[in-house]
């Protein structure tokens, strides 16, 4: 059985079991089930702590798991990111008041509040920068009101919460996150790890794009299919009528009715967009 872990509370938590479900694999129906086992799939789903999963894959408790890339790089842990899953980004940055500190450079000698210590240091330590980093496990927005720290790293999201505390974010984005699959390079499930991949591949790829369908004069083919060129190339098909051709393509979901306009103004008719549910590619 594929060992898999699975958040079990916070902002990866729901948007990864949606996930695991459209990838075909149960999952629990009551927040408190904290092991479920689908022997149809082959797999046992784990549901721990956001922050703790990549220490567990990383031991080979687990095969591999879901997490966030912020937290795979704080944990310091052997696991590996295997592939970004599209849901919880982020971005992780400084911030101080200004005036105070301007530049990453300013850090040195000063303390760091973050809830993230292990990437922050790092960070820092790449840098060529010497700090104090004071962990914290929660409100890092007030560590400089209440004098625990001079700057904080934390995931900024509009920045509001920051300016309430009269703070300004400064320096480039210590990192951009977002949910990853990881998983354990010693682990001897690997090519269940890789079915996993796939699946989940076969979802991000159908929440990306739709089947569109449409009629196409001979004529115009070769300019409709520059406009639709699908993922490897789209289906063309004879109809009835020996003047027209039927066009089957993938497209990118963001671009439907832009790319249904290009087609209309060619010549093309009998448009129509189909959902994707589930694809392999």
């Amino acid at each position: 059985m594929l060992r898999i872990a699975v958040p079990n509370k916070g902002s990866l938590s729901d948007a990864a079991g949606e996930m695991l479900r459209e990838a075909g694999y149960r999952t629990r129906r009551d927040s408190k089930e904290l092991v479920v086992s689908d022997e149809s799939s082959g797999v046992e789903l784990f549901y721990l702590r956001p922050r703790d999963i990549a220490v567990y894959v990383g031991s080979g408790t687990v095969d591999c798991g879901i997490t966030g890339r912020d937290l795979l790089l704080d944990a310091g842990s052997s696991a590996v990111e295997v592939m970004t899953l599209g849901f919880g980004t982020s971005t992780f940055r400084y911030a101080a008041r200004p005036g105070v500190v301007s530049s990453v450079a300013d850090i040195a000698g000063r303390r760091v509040a973050t809830s993230y210590p292990g990437l922050v240091e790092k960070h820092l330590a790449d840098l060529g920068i010497g700090a104090e980093v004071v962990r914290l496990d929660g409100a890092v927005e007030t560590a400089v009101t209440l004098g625990v720290a001079d700057v904080i790293a934390d995931v900024v999201e509009t920045g509001a919460t920051l300016r309430s505390q009269g703070l300004a974010v400064f320096g480039d984005p210590i990192l951009r996150s977002e949910a990853v699959l990881i998983k354990d390079v010693t682990s001897e499930q690997q090519a269940g790890v890789e079915i996993l991949r796939r699946r989940l591949l076969g979802v991000t790829t159908a929440r990306s794009y739709v089947m569109l369908d449409y009629d196409c004069p001979i004529a115009i083919i070769d300019e409709a299919c520059e406009v639709t060129p699908g993922l490897e190339s789209p289906t063309v098909s004879p109809l009835h009528d020996k003047g027209w051709v039927a066009v089957r393509a993938m497209v990118p979901r963001t671009d439907t009715n832009a790319i249904m306009d290009r087609l209309y103004d060619l010549g093309a008719r009998a448009i129509l967009v189909t959902e994707i549910s589930a694809c392999r590619i």
